[in-house]
């Protein structure tokens, strides 16, 4: 008790929070067990965060090579669509990782029960069946029992976890992204006008042009979101990398033929990420529909209470996040075109930089939510300690 206490320095008996930055200090880039699993996690979630912005940053490279006007136009109106997109998937994204880790934890210790009661069942059974078969049938009864338990074995390669939560957030995520979709393109022009872009702008028509054929692909986007969080609850960071690598790959060779080859300039690029987003979304889920029962028995086991009272709690604070980009992208528009168009290109620089650390983020998420699972507080704070220490 006396170590706890003197780990935790307390002031008239209460715990010092920020003491957490320093506990272990020595152990924060040590490969144990603990910092294998952050390092495995946190190192393809990042690489997953930072493809977007760079393949949004090699797009505007070709945008750019268009014009000043049509780099603003798209800057302006990828800056919209993020905003919106952003209120409808991080609390969406940020719960579900939690949930589906919580679950999975907790899901785990059932299957291993059942199967150490079935094999002692099956033991009792065989020893009761020696003392009745004669010997002479041993040879048969050998063969049924191999029989039984290659069956076993099959059946349990085929099951599927059930984890109400990732149906859960599918289901979300398609609402939510359709209803994203739908505000987008209905009000593209007035949303364009609100983010300061004068009616005889000349990037009015482009970017209401792009933002629009760019909101097709919303559902897309919510949907492939919300099954990263379902992978990374199941602290598997690299099935989402590779679908987004690949993504991302077809969107930047889409670009050039689209735009320079059939002349279809803004437009194109447009096209060519609505296709990358629905090519991500079908990566993810036909591996996740390896993995995970889509279907549940029935409505009711679906928690979308649990989902919208913990999702509005993180919603003001992506809204506060989000906001500062969005005024300055307004502020930056109605300048001028060349303001837009410079303003977009350090966007996505700063975008890729900042995500980095993001990667950290999902690893103690993940960790931290199997701990509190397990009751396991001790793991919990060493993961919180270790993750703020890096």
């Amino acid at each position: 008790m006396a170590a706890k206490d003197s780990s935790y320095p307390s002031v008239n008996g209460e715990r010092i929070p920020i003491w957490i930055f320093f506990k272990d200090l020595r152990l924060v880039f040590k490969m144990d067990e603990l910092g294998l699993e952050i390092a495995r996690m946190a190192f393809p979630a990042a690489l997953a965060l930072t493809a977007d912005p760079v393949a949004s940053l090699i797009d505007s490279a070709f945008i750019g090579h268009i014009g000043p006007v049509e780099l603003a136009a798209v800057g302006i109106s990828i800056a919209l669509f993020n905003q919106v997109s952003r209120v409808a998937i991080f609390p969406l994204l940020s719960v579900t990782t939690s949930f589906v880790a919580e679950e999975d934890t907790t899901g785990r210790a059932s299957p291993q029960v059942q199967e150490n009661e079935l094999l002692e069942e099956g033991s009792i059974a065989n020893e009761e069946k020696e003392e009745l078969i004669p010997q002479n049938a041993s040879s048969e009864a050998a063969y049924k029992t191999k029989s039984l338990d290659s069956s076993f074995s099959i059946s349990k390669i085929k099951d599927k976890k059930c984890i109400p939560s990732a149906s859960s957030a599918l289901v979300l995520g398609a609402i939510l992204g359709l209803i994203q979709a739908a505000f987008l393109i209905s009000g593209a022009k007035r949303l364009l006008k609100f983010m300061g872009i004068s009616p005889d702008s000349p990037m009015l028509e482009l970017a209401q042009q792009y933002l629009r054929l760019r909101s097709l692909g919303a559902p897309a986007v919510v949907l492939s979101l919300a099954m990263q969080g379902v992978f990374r609850g199941f602290k598997d960071t690299k099935t989402p990398l590779y679908a987004t690598l690949a993504g991302d790959v077809t969107n930047i060779m889409l670009d050039p033929i689209l735009m320079f080859v059939f002349h279809l300039g803004v437009t194109g690029a447009a096209i060519a990420h609505v296709i990358s987003q629905y090519l991500i979304s079908t990566i993810l889920l036909w591996r996740l529909m390896e993995q995970v029962e889509i279907l549940p028995p029935s409505i009711k086991h679906l928690p979308f209470s649990r989902f919208l009272k913990n999702g509005f709690l993180l919603l003001m604070r992506v809204i506060a996040v989000t906001f500062c980009v969005t005024l300055a992208a307004s502020l930056a528009a109605q300048q001028s075109s060349t303001s837009m168009a410079a303003f977009q290109v350090c966007l996505q620089v700063w975008l890729a930089t900042s995500l980095l650390a993001d990667g950290l983020a999902v690893a103690g998420q993940a960790i931290l939510a199997s701990a509190f699972a397990k009751d396991d507080h001790d793991r919990a704070a060493a993961a919180a300690s270790r993750v703020l220490q890096v």
